[in-house]
């Protein structure tokens, strides 16, 4: 007796196809936008009635509960791509790590306050997305969300609003965000985000949206600049020179936007801040920091090193590696300012095998829709926003060696981004296959 499909693989990972069912109902994208804003602008830090209400989960809980609803409901699938495997199973480890952990109880609270989270918003993000309006109504919210971080960096600066126990180099007070209260936080979400204001740009048909998303994105940039944020730089260099060689191969406007950026470059830089290029050479001269940051930087990753190499199998555990470094260097509580350092010293050498297959799997499927969407003409604006996550791929890999944030939004939110366009891609591609 044959049973039909749909009551017998309703629970199984999705065909090899990676097509998308037909989109699911508004809640869940809804929920997901309300997230997204709250976890960027932070409204409860500016509305104390908002605090006790906990708006952030329960627009993430919203979100995952109606999605869940509709899988259950029309019997679909759970979205258990290889990518989504590859997260559990990390997430699985660094939760069979904790009665190793030096702090266990650290370690629990790291894992329920942020890692969990960060993983159902991937989760979420990779399969909430369905079409590309969704898409694109996600970008311009994440753009619009820009504004005022960007804004509030400038306003800092302007005024002289700056961190009081910064001796030798003036950062301003950043945005009061769960994500950017630091400057270099800060300047990494910016950065994150800017592509995808430049694809916007890109894909703009009338003169005005052109011009906003100009603007946005020259706050934005300047915002990065005045964080002084050296990361922030890199990702913002990154940006620049991704961008360049792509659009310069390109024909039409795509070129001559390629040729007035870097017009742009070579005239603004006489106009940047005095100290911003002294700031950027201890990246090449480590020594010559008068803060002294860059000399902890780099002893701390040596000490990160000297302890994964003792400790290659479990680790310090989840959120531990600060306790793993006072032990290698001395008592200093300072973080390994590091992803990828981060993860060997909390779960070993599995763990950090585990993150960067994650990464690998979901930068080499952003890297083929934009590949595949580059030869249909038609498809322009979708090809934009999926080079966008890529480039965003790109800075947080560059990025990644200069911060602290393994277990955040940062990565989790930009790559479930990309997979959710991997799926937009696949049915675009369905229904305008690339001719050989």
């Amino acid at each position: 007796m044959t049973v039909a499909a749909s009551e017998t693989t309703w629970w199984a990972p999705p065909p090899t196809t990676e097509l998308r069912e037909k989109p699911g109902g508004p809640i869940p994208f809804a929920a997901l936008i309300a997230f997204s804003c709250i976890l960027l602008l932070s409204p409860q830090n500016f509305v104390s009635a908002l605090k006790p209400l906990r708006i952030a989960f329960l627009t993430a809980g919203l979100a995952g509960a109606s999605w869940l609803w509709e899988r259950w409901r029309d019997r679909k699938s759970l979205g258990l791509t290889p990518e989504m495997v590859i997260c559990f199973l990390l997430l699985a480890w660094a939760f069979m790590t904790v009665p190793l952990s030096f702090w266990p109880g650290g370690s629990i609270a790291r894992l329920t306050d942020v890692y969990i989270k960060s993983v159902i918003v991937f989760w979420l993000l990779a399969n909430v997305i369905t079409t590309e309006r969704q898409l694109r109504i996600l970008t311009a919210i994440l753009m619009i969300c820009t504004v005022p971080l960007g804004a509030t960096a400038l306003k800092n600066f302007m005024r002289g609003v700056f961190i009081q126990d910064m001796n030798a180099v003036a950062r301003i007070v950043a945005y009061d965000g769960a994500l950017t209260s630091n400057p270099n936080d800060l300047a990494l979400m910016l950065n994150l985000i800017l592509p995808l204001s430049i694809a916007s740009l890109l894909s703009a048909r009338s003169t005005l949206v052109k011009s906003l998303c100009l603007s946005v994105i020259v706050v934005s940039v300047v915002a990065v600049i005045v964080t002084f944020s050296r990361a922030g730089f890199l990702g913002l260099a990154t940006i620049v020179a991704v961008y360049f060689v792509r659009m310069i191969r390109r024909r039409g406007a795509d070129r001559r936007w390629a040729v007035a950026v870097f017009l742009a470059i070579l005239f603004a830089v006489p106009f940047a801040p005095s100290n911003y290029v002294d700031r950027l050479a201890t990246v090449k001269n480590v020594a010559s920091d008068p803060t002294g940051s860059s000399q902890t930087r780099w002893r701390d990753m040596s000490a990160a090193v000297q302890f994964v190499m003792g400790h290659p199998i479990v680790g310090a555990g989840l959120g531990m590696d600060v306790l793993a470094l006072n032990q290698v260097r001395g008592v200093d509580w300072v973080q390994v300012h590091n992803v990828y350092l981060e993860y060997a010293v909390d779960l070993g050498v599995p763990g950090a095998t585990l993150f960067l297959m994650l990464f690998y799997r979901v930068f080499k499927k952003v890297r083929s829709s934009r590949k595949q969407l580059a030869d249909l003409p038609a498809q322009r604006d979708l090809f934009l926003l999926v080079e966008a996550l890529e480039t965003g791929l790109i800075v947080f890999a560059i990025c990644g060696f200069f911060y602290p944030v393994a277990y955040n939004f940062f990565f989790y939110y930009i790559g479930g981004l990309a997979l959710g366009a991997r799926a937009v891609t696949q049915q675009a591609l369905a229904v305008a296959p690339v001719q050989t």
